[in-house]
């Protein structure tokens, strides 16, 4: 349930602190007073989009903060994936800026919106004057029936998950085979074409590179010939370095006799004549055997277009091109031999679709099982909501066995929820009912139903009274009792038959302070309350009103009692 709301500089709110209590709570007061406004911060913390327009007038940033309390084992599920400690309540605080900059978190702990709404699903429901919008689409439709039917359903869906898997499997493995025997003889013969030619190009890994670097050495000819050229002048030619180091070495063996390391000096200049001989051999060896073949770098070129053209039909690269040579070695290999283990997998295709096909049938049979529950109860609710009349039922579409390839993770077929709020008047599905009172009374009758099966702590009303009064006004109150008794109810109305039943009323009002309009919120209690409750009968509070007010909060409590 949520416990307390603290929202800062929102809109109209300066301040606001507010502590629900477990059963009905419910907001009340002057149209534009910024009741709405509320529910907006609802929203906010829960992880709707953010607007910046939210920020008061003025302030740098605006806060939302609610804290929850919760029992559900997803929830602790979730958010010990998440990596957030929790006992059995969280705290979620966000802010905004007016530049549009937000920071959210659980517990302390950053997350996303995306994340914090796969928590808060579990801890909040909210009804608007528009949630019947969701309704009207039949797979919403079809979610709310499979959450009725509880384990049932989820088993079969579950059933229903596993053969579509094996199903796709199988499928997979037929594609592998090639189809039919004209599509593998069709795939054999272009997987041969291309093993032909890749085995033709004779591709071997690092040719590429050797290629190319053959293909540089010949662009480059004449640049090499100068540079080995001139290299060997400066080794080999008389007067060169080598000439120099053996001059430099006898002019050391003169005067060896004179100390030792004289002698081991000339030693050293001797044997770098020698490497300098042995590199200018070796330099003069290149030279010699530089010879540009015209026929060899043409033959450099075309293999390397060749190679180009293998790359770009085969995966980019020559490692590429031979991965791909052995996959289709791989897969003729299983063509050639693949006519009975095509008709194996096609046989076992048909056990399996056999199997999906029996799985969606009992999902089925487990939604029309719990729909006859459900619309009987979802009928008796409406009833005491004084749609005497109401006629509620679900209709289910056929399919045949034929169908089975149109299969998804929600069985086969479909749900369409149908009303008639009077007798003698044909069922409709839910988008052609027209009176905004039917719709809310129905999602009221809904929202029981639900409460039942248990799971949400807090169901969130905006306005689920507008086009309602008198006597169905006092069944609308009513049934929030019986749903507020195990889940925590917040609701705004105009009515004071509904705010009778409150075990928590809150006040928003707004008023000027030094020049600024602010909303306040006041928490009711006493001949606070009972004032608020005769404005809401006339818009006054005299004696008369108040007395009315007095008397309504009497019938109410009476009535709490009695459940």
């Amino acid at each position: 349930m949520l416990k307390s709301l603290t929202i800062r500089n929102v809109a109209l709110i300066e301040r606001a602190d507010l502590e629900f209590s477990e059963g009905l709570n419910v907001l009340s007061g002057e149209t534009g007073a910024g009741k709405s406004v509320i529910l907006e911060c609802i929203d906010f913390v829960l992880g709707a989009k953010a607007d910046k327009g939210m920020v008061r007038y003025g302030e740098r940033e605006c806060l939302v903060s609610a804290e929850f309390s919760f029992q559900d084992p997803a929830v602790a599920a979730i958010l010990n994936e998440l990596d957030i400690e929790a006992e059995d309540s969280v705290v979620i605080t966000r802010k905004l800026t007016a530049e549009g900059k937000g920071t959210l978190k659980l517990n302390g702990c950053p997350v996303t919106a995306a994340m914090l709404r796969r928590i808060t699903s579990l801890l909040v429901d909210v009804h608007g004057q528009s949630e019947h919008f969701y309704l009207l689409k039949e797979a919403n439709q079809l979610r709310l029936l499979d959450s009725v039917a509880g384990e049932p359903a989820a088993a079969a869906k579950e059933t229903v998950r596993a053969r579509l898997s094996e199903r796709k499997a199988i499928l997979e493995d037929l594609k592998r085979l090639g189809g039919d025997e004209g599509e593998r003889s069709r795939r054999l013969d272009v997987l041969r074409f291309q093993i032909d030619e890749l085995e033709r190009t004779e591709l071997k890994e690092g040719e590429e590179e050797a290629l190319l670097a053959a293909r540089e050495k010949f662009r480059n000819a004449e640049k090499i010939k100068d540079g080995l050229s001139e290299s060997r002048e400066f080794l080999l030619s008389d007067g060169g370095c080598t000439d120099s180091v053996r001059g430099a070495a006898r002019a050391l063996r003169s005067v060896a006799k004179y100390a030792e390391s004289y002698a081991a000096l000339a030693e050293r200049l001797d044997s770098a004549a020698a490497e300098l001989e042995d590199i200018g051999g070796e330099v003069e060896g290149e030279l010699d055997a530089l010879d540009v073949d015209e026929r060899e770098a043409e033959r450099v070129e075309n293999r390397l277009d060749e190679l180009k053209i293998v790359k770009k039909k085969y995966g980019g690269s020559i490692s590429s091109a031979l991965d791909y040579l052995e996959r289709a070695r791989e897969e003729v290999s299983l063509l050639e031999n693949s006519a009975e283990r095509y008709e194996e997998l096609t046989e076992e295709l048909g056990k399996v679709e056999d199997k999906l096909f029996a799985a969606c049938m009992k999902l089925t049979e487990a939604r029309k099982t719990a729909a006859a529950a459900f619309c009987g109860n979802v009928t008796r609710e409406l009833s005491e909501l004084n749609i005497a009349s109401a006629n509620f039922t679900i209709e289910f579409s056929d399919y045949t066995r034929e169908d089975v390839g149109k299969a998804t993770s929600e069985g086969l077929g479909g749900a369409t929820f149908l009303f008639s709020a009077n007798k003698g008047e044909p069922l409709k599905e839910l988008g052609k009912i027209i009176s905004g009172g039917e719709m809310s009374r129905f999602m009221l009758a809904i929202k029981a139903q639900m409460s039942a099966v248990g799971g949400i702590g807090t169901y969130i009303f905006d306005e689920i009274d507008a086009g309602i009064g008198g006597k169905t006004a006092k069944a609308v109150g009513e049934k929030f009792c019986r749903i507020a008794k195990n889940t925590q109810i917040i609701a705004v109305s105009h009515l004071a038959r509904i705010a009778a039943f409150a075990d928590r009323n809150f006040l928003i009002e707004k008023s000027e302070q030094e020049g600024r309009t602010l909303t306040h919120i006041t928490l009711l209690s006493g001949e606070a309350r009972t004032g608020e409750i005769a404005r809401l009968i006339g818009g006054d509070t005299g004696e008369v009103a108040l007395r009315h007010a007095e008397e309504l909060m009497r019938e109410a409590e009476g009535y709490k009692k009695s459940l």
